[in-house]
């Protein structure tokens, strides 16, 4: 998750595109002067056909090479050293579009040697003011106390005191410590981890919360991430271990600190996330419309006739960012009420035979397109457990997959299911390979894979699962 903050700041990312697309504009238009030596250029034809054309494939390449390489991903924890770096890469991408460019086009008669100069002019002007504006920053932190962020430390131990070091003393980062919370007794602590929920709860200027994450159960790390959401600030981890997150965390570095934050996956971002709700909606109101619409009617009937009680079975279940919802089904058992520990078996007493039916063939979980309508859950993703499971399981597998998991939203099917692993968790390797197909459907989603776990969830109804009872 990654909230901003600040009544000012958010506008220097867009200032900086903004001033490199006019560098970039004026390189070019400099590049197409090829009969003038100097930098300073009469008018052009605009109206020129290989004009226009160039100068749109320079701002395009431009913003792709960016875009490529995270070009104004520069936070206040970025070293010189790194944005030394994505200049130097930057410009060797965007220079080799450039000459790609002017040896294909032959008719733009542009010199090797030209191109090169302008290249380094561009490079000096945007590496001056993209420097200037990062020692500036540091300077209105360290002296003017401004552009400053608020956090939270939660836990103990020497990652911890290695981070309070650094929020402390490196000003120029701004870092404004509220509270440290832990468990152990000392002096520079504000309270234990209890107290720190009110007081995360009640302070609406926090911007960043530090969590040491092998310090804490499954139960408080789903609290503070909820309370992230609500205060709409960012949580981020502390690693005790010197493995690597690769994929599933994003590794930032405060000096020679890891810092893990929950990364954006590609299914929740920009373009992808529009069409996985566009699509949603489509299909839960086609379902709802066309299917449940006179399927509810014939069950109300049926199931009425064989048990009193509701035609719909609603319960709690975790999902995204550990977010409870109620998630519906058609009533199969003869009790509504929800037991701790209680999976359905082979010939379970409390299942009523139009019940069995339903959940063999996964009628059952049709009213669930309710849920996805309402933004709770998507039509494919990983399958939601019941509160009382997340905390359970969450024991036997590793917390960074479990909290990666829930990053995005549940689903009325997934690829865990198609494979085999659903229902009762019999033995600790079902729970964890059904995480690590989750994690592989989160890493690797793309519309053809949804629509492949659809057609395999509807051919596994059709021959009936061995684990749907």
């Amino acid at each position: 998750m990654g909230y901003k903050r600040g009544r000012y700041s958010w506008l220097l990312r867009p200032t900086l595109m903004m001033y490199d697309l006019l560098v970039i504009i004026i390189l070019a238009l400099c590049l197409l002067n090829s009969n003038n030596e100097n930098l300073i250029f009469p008018p052009l034809p605009f109206f020129n056909n290989r004009n226009i054309l160039f100068l749109s494939y320079s701002i395009t390449s431009w913003l792709f090479s960016t875009q490529l390489l995270k070009f104004y991903n520069v936070y206040r924890y970025t070293s010189v050293l790194n944005i030394s770096s994505l200049l130097v890469k930057q410009f060797v991408i965007y220079g080799i579009l450039v000459f790609a460019f002017e040896g294909v086009f032959r008719s733009i008669n542009i010199s090797t040697e030209r191109t090169l100069r302008c290249l380094l002019y561009a490079l000096g002007a945007i590496s001056f003011i993209k420097l200037l504006s990062f020692y500036v920053l540091r300077a209105f932190r360290v002296y003017l106390k401004g552009n400053v962020r608020n956090v939270v430390v939660i836990g103990g131990g020497n990652a911890v005191c290695e981070l309070k070091r650094i929020l402390k003393e490196e000003k120029e980062l701004g870092y404004n410590l509220l509270a440290v919370f832990n468990n152990s007794e000392g002096k520079y602590r504000t309270g234990n981890t209890e107290d720190s929920f009110n007081f995360i709860r009640d302070n609406q200027s926090i911007d960043e919360i530090y969590c040491a994450i092998d310090e804490l159960s499954e139960k408080e790390i789903n609290h503070y991430v909820k309370l992230a959401n609500i205060n709409h600030c960012n949580i981020k981890f502390i690693p005790s271990t010197e493995r690597v997150f690769a994929k599933r965390f994003q590794t930032d570095y405060y000096s020679y600190l890891p810092v893990l934050s929950i990364q954006e996956v590609g299914l929740n971002s920009g373009l992808n996330k529009v069409m996985k709700r566009g699509f949603d909606i489509g299909f839960s109101l086609f379902v709802m419309v066309f299917i449940l619409s006179w399927l509810s009617i014939v069950l109300f009937v049926l199931i009425k006739i064989e048990s009193r009680g509701p035609l719909f079975y609603r319960h709690k279940r975790t999902g995204i960012n550990y977010k409870e919802f109620n998630c519906y089904k058609f009533r199969s058992l003869t009790t509504t009420k929800e037991v701790k520990g209680t999976y359905v078996k082979p010939d379970d007493l409390r299942l009523t035979k139009i019940g069995k039916f339903l959940r063999k063939t996964n009628i059952d979980e049709l009213p669930q397109f309710i849920n996805v309508l309402k933004g709770d859950m998507s039509v494919v993703g990983p399958r939601p457990h019941m509160l009382s499971y997340t905390e359970d399981y969450s024991k036997k597998i590793d917390k960074y997959n479990f909290i990666f998991r829930h990053h995005v939203k549940p689903g009325v099917t997934g690829l865990a299911q198609v494979k085999g692993y659903r229902g009762e968790i019999e033995e600790d390797n079902d729970i964890i390979n059904r995480v690590k197909y989750d994690i592989f459907y989160i890493e690797n989603w793309s519309v053809l894979l949804d629509l492949k776990i659809m057609l395999q969830t509807f051919l596994n109804a059709l021959k009936g699962e061995e684990k749907a009872y």
